[in-house]
């Protein structure tokens, strides 16, 4: 490289990769600390980004050129993100504690990006390849980071407006904050009245039972029939394995009035046997699917063994594919347990009575009777909270049950 064209020893590129990645820490920075800042008051921000951009462009040249004299391993996170002190004392005067901690989380995240995405590049002395790999670095994380912001917000605010007063919503329901000064009877009002007054105790109850009776009823004949379909012979074995998946080219909202008629004339609807009935419909042929491509990967071997030493068929199914299949079927009873837990459509059109209401269904009602809304978040939070314990806490399992059958051998 020409020494005439480099300054304080950094070459040209790595000049203009200083200057690009302080205006990125600046965005970065101030967009995480905007969107905090409008939503914890209901002050708007507003703030001119190409002078802040300019100004981070500023600060990454300066980090640069002292790098060499000054460098520390960490330095660059502090330096490209320093530019929080700028709206931090422009706007100090409507800071708060909700305000403050979200002005140190964007910095640390933008900290953490920027030093992420510098790592093992040496910013003296950049090539094109170091240039097209901080790239990918930068927009990975930058779609991550965006993604998870989108995935988090609703459920943020369903949990913070569940928390909050019929007064504190009205005023400004974006907020996202609310005050833990409250006694616990009023700060937990919300749950108090949909667990007793409006009865969603009762339709937890309803929820877990069918959900329970869904799964049980699911996995006796997806099981037989996944083993059936992989290890016997019979005739239209072939076209029985093919057409497993069929029934999921006719879109629920298709099937239900057709259902509805048949079952009024069957006396199931406005019946907990008639919702099992339709659950099960729904999640056998995806589970047989899922757990046929489970067992095509266990070896025959074992099977062929006990059933030369006297074991009958149903003796090899219990003692030797079960226990070996115990991830693939606890992750298929999972997932239809979750599918159970959340369908609404088909509760929503067969349940009248509320005495056999689920969830799904009674949050149906709570709408219909004009209920405050941090009531109706409530219930959202009641319904979604024990799903996402049970997928968090069980996801290893989900996923290893649900991959475990992509590849043979």
């Amino acid at each position: 490289m020409n020494k005439s064209l480099s300054l304080a020893g950094l070459s040209p590129a790595g000049l203009l990769s200083a200057l690009l990645m302080g205006a990125l820490a600046t965005a970065l920075t101030i967009g995480i600390w905007s969107v905090v800042h409008t939503l914890s008051t209901p002050l708007v921000i507003e703030v001119s980004i190409p002078h802040l951009l300019l100004i981070g462009a500023a600060l990454g040249l300066l980090w640069a050129l002292v790098r060499e004299r000054f460098g520390g391993r960490y330095l660059h996170s502090w330096a490209l993100g320093a530019l929080m002190s700028v709206p931090w004392f422009a706007f100090a005067h409507t800071v708060t504690p909700g305000i403050a901690a979200g002005a140190v989380a964007a910095f640390a995240i933008a900290g953490r990006v920027t030093a992420g995405a510098l790592r093992g590049i040496p910013m003296h002395k950049l090539r094109q390849d170091h240039i097209e790999e901080l790239a990918v670095r930068v927009l990975r994380t930058g779609a991550l980071v965006f993604f998870v912001g989108i995935v988090l917000f609703p459920f943020l605010f369903m949990i913070s407006s569940s928390f909050k007063t019929r007064a504190e919503y009205l005023s400004d329901p974006l907020n996202l904050g609310f005050s833990l000064s409250q006694p616990p009877a009023q700060l937990f009002n919300g749950y108090i009245e949909v667990l007793t007054r409006f009865n969603f105790g009762a339709y937890i109850f309803n929820s877990a039972i069918i959900a329970l009776a869904t799964v049980i009823v699911t996995l006796v004949p997806a099981i037989l029939g996944a083993y059936a379909v992989t290890r016997l012979k019979f005739p239209g074995r072939q076209a029985l394995s093919k057409s497993i998946l069929l029934i999921y080219m006719f879109p629920a909202i298709v099937l239900v009035i057709p259902l509805y008629s048949v079952f009024t004339q069957l006396g199931l609807r406005d019946t907990r046997l008639g919702l099992l009935i339709v659950y099960s419909a729904m999640t056998i042929p995806v589970a047989l699917y899922m757990l046929r491509s489970y067992f095509q990967t266990l070896p025959r071997d074992l099977e062929e063994a006990a059933l030369i030493d006297g074991l009958s068929r149903f003796g090899v199914i219990l003692q030797i594919t079960l226990p070996l299949s115990v991830p693939a079927i606890a992750s298929v009873g999972l997932y239809v347990f979750m599918i159970a837990w959340n369908e609404f459509l088909f509760a929503f059109m067969f349940l009248d009575s509320p005495g056999i209401f689920t969830l799904s269904r009674g949050m149906i009602m709570l709408d219909d009777q004009e209920v405050p809304r941090q009531f109706l978040m409530a219930g959202a939070t009641v319904i979604t909270v024990p799903i996402m314990f049970l997928f968090f806490r069980f996801q290893r399992l989900l996923v290893g049950g649900l991959t475990a059958g992509g590849v043979k051998g």
